[in-house]
C-alpha cells in the first residue's frame, strides 16, 4: 500500500477542489502528463485518468471502463466521461485555489478544464442534509484492501479506481419532509446515526448495505459536500480496488434490479458520472509506467 496515492487513505479534508479535463483535439498529452507527474505528489492533489485519455496514448487499463447510465421514471444517472480528474485537496482554501491554477497551468497544453467544484467539510463529516457520510466505511487495512489494487507489476501496484458524481440536493424539499421520512429515506436516525431496522427497502442504506451483496460490495467513500451560489449537494468520491463493488451499489440504487429505486432520487439527484484510474506513486510523485510514461 505505500505506493498508493495518499489522499486516497487520508482522512476527508476540511477544503478541496475538484478539477476535471477534456482532452484538446489533434493535441499529444505526454509532455503535460509528465509534468503533471512532477508535481502531483498523489496527496495534496489526487489524480486520476479517464478510458478517453488512455484510447489517446493507446494505453488499455484492465478494468477501466465507460461509466453506465441509467434511466426510468423519477431515477436518472447520466454517463459524462472526462479525460482526468485531479482532487485537490487540504486545509487552507487559498493554498488550494493556488494549487488548482497551478494544476490548470501544466495541463493546459493538452487538456481543457470541464469543471470545477469547490467542496469542504461540514461538521464531522455531515451531509448537508444533516446525515453522516461514510459511516460503513472499512477502516485501517480493510479499507486499504478495498481501495488499493496488489499488483506485483510495477506500476499497477497501489493504484486504485474511483467512481465520481456529482449530486444536487433540493435542499427545501428535504427540509419539508417529516423528521421520520427523512430518516426513512437515509435509513438511519439523524439525531444519533443508528441504522433503522425498520426502514423501507427504498431506505439508502438498504440499497447498498455492502455486505448485503455477493460477493460483498466494499468501496471507500471519500465524498464531501459542495455548493455554489445558488445550489448545493454532494461530490460522491468512491475509490475501489476495481469498479466492480460501485457499479453493484449504482445498479441497486437506481432500482434496475428489483424495481425499487433509492429514496435519495426523491430530494437529489446526480448530473455527472465519470470512472477514473488513480496512478501509483513512486519516490513522491505519479508513476506512470502503466500507460509508457
Amino acid at each position: 500500500m505505500k505506493n498508493a496515492q495518499p489522499g486516497i487513505l487520508a482522512p476527508i479534508p476540511r477544503h478541496a477542489r475538484y478539477l476535471t479535463f477534456g482532452l484538446k483535439q489533434g493535441v499529444r498529452p505526454q509532455a503535460a502528463l509528465r509534468a503533471l507527474a512532477a508535481i502531483a505528489d498523489g496527496e495534496s492533489c489526487v489524480v486520476g485518468l479517464g478510458a478517453v485519455l488512455l484510447f489517446a496514448l493507446q494505453r488499455k487499463i484492465e478494468g477501466l471502463r465507460p461509466f453506465p447510465h441509467y434511466k426510468s421514471p423519477g431515477v436518472e444517472v447520466p454517463s459524462t466521461p472526462a479525460a482526468a480528474w485531479c482532487w485537490v485537496r487540504g486545509e487552507d482554501r487559498g493554498e488550494i485555489v493556488l494549487r488548482a491554477r497551478e494544476v490548470e497551468k501544466i495541463l493546459a497544453p493538452a487538456f481543457e478544464t470541464s469543471g470545477v467544484i469547490d467542496a469542504f467539510k461540514h461538521g464531522r463529516g455531515l451531509d448537508l442534509t444533516g446525515y453522516e457520510d461514510g459511516t460503513e466505511n472499512p477502516k485501517g487495512k480493510k479499507a486499504a484492501e478495498a481501495a488499493i489494487v496488489q499488483d506485483k507489476r510495477a506500476g499497477f501496484g497501489g493504484a486504485s479506481f474511483v467512481a465520481v458524481q456529482q449530486w444536487v440536493h433540493d435542499l427545501d424539499k428535504f427540509a419539508a419532509m417529516p423528521g421520520r421520512q427523512q430518516d426513512h429515506a437515509i435509513g438511519r436516525r439523524k439525531s444519533d446515526n443508528k441504522e433503522l431496522g425498520g426502514a423501507p427497502p427504498s431506505a439508502h442504506v438498504k440499497r447498498t448495505t455492502q455486505e448485503s451483496f455477493s460477493p460483498e460490495a466494499f468501496v471507500l467513500r471519500r465524498s464531501m459536500p459542495w455548493a455554489d451560489t445558488t445550489r448545493a449537494g454532494m461530490v460522491f468520491v468512491a475509490f475501489g480496488k476495481s469498479l466492480a463493488a460501485f457499479e453493484a451499489q449504482l445498479k441497486r440504487m437506481a432500482g434496475a434490479e428489483d424495481g425499487t429505486a433509492d429514496a435519495l432520487f426523491t430530494f437529489t439527484r446526480p448530473v455527472t458520472g465519470a470512472y477514473f484510474w488513480c496512478p501509483p506513486v513512486k519516490s513522491g510523485r505519479l508513476d506512470l509506467r502503466a500507460i509508457g510514461l
